[in-house]
């Protein structure tokens, strides 16, 4: 079976949110404040997934910047949340994307974008982090009304590329992407880009790796 259409996960796989470091920790006086965020925001979305709460990335985003300001005590001005909110839209790629995606692209893959933003904003980050000449599609979740790892949006993507779940590819720094991608049929790739154990109680994929020139010579030989 040759599979030639790869999906991408956005937000840490292929752009890096640890860029926004700085501004997390000056904006909450506090070091953990991006990763209390980050970590807060992939729980609700799960929890509105599992419990059929309709919402969107940005509201979401938005809500949890409350939350964590909550928890540490801290009070956000409207514009401070909009600049931390904006910045989302700024991420710059990780080095070795470009690189793997021109390797993936010369040997005929189908490259499509596939994240929990909003349909504006992957755009947006696409557009701001130069790869919009990398991707032949981008695909938001946005329009089901739920997030990743519901199984809905991964049979969701299948039908917009008019492809079978069998014959698509999910490459994810996140397992639990990676699990949800499994379950619903798709086949899976993860970058491991934290250095943190794979969860052992996580479907696993067939293909896995340090980074993501790894990741394109293993899908290439896998054609």
């Amino acid at each position: 079976m040759k599979i030639m259409t790869i999906l991408f996960d956005i937000n840490e796989t292929v752009l890096n949110v640890s860029s926004l470091h700085p501004n997390f920790t000056s904006a909450f006086d506090d070091d953990n404040a991006l990763s209390l965020w980050f970590y807060q925001l992939l729980h609700a979305s799960t929890v509105c997934v599992a419990t059929k709460v309709k919402t969107d990335f940005s509201t979401l985003a938005s809500t949890m910047l409350d939350v964590v300001a909550g928890r540490l005590g801290v009070s956000l001005t409207a514009e401070v949340k909009a600049n931390l909110l904006s910045d989302f839209g700024c991420l710059p790629p990780y080095e070795d994307i470009k690189p793997a995606l021109t390797n993936l692209r010369q040997k005929g893959f189908r490259l499509v974008a596939f994240s929990n933003s909003s349909n504006e904003l992957i755009a947006t980050q696409i557009k701001n982090s130069g790869l919009s000449d990398f991707f032949d599609e981008i695909v938001s979740v946005e329009s089901t009304g739920s997030f990743k790892p519901d199984l809905r949006v991964y049979e969701f993507v299948a039908d917009k590329l008019r492809q079978k779940v069998e014959n698509l590819r999910l490459v994810a720094s996140h397992d639990w992407d990676i699990h949800g991608a499994l379950t619903a049929g798709l086949n899976g790739a993860y970058v491991d880009r934290s250095g943190a154990p794979y969860n052992a109680l996580y479907l696993k994929p067939d293909i896995y790796e340090k980074n993501m020139m790894g990741i394109a010579e293993a899908i290439i030989q896998k054609r």
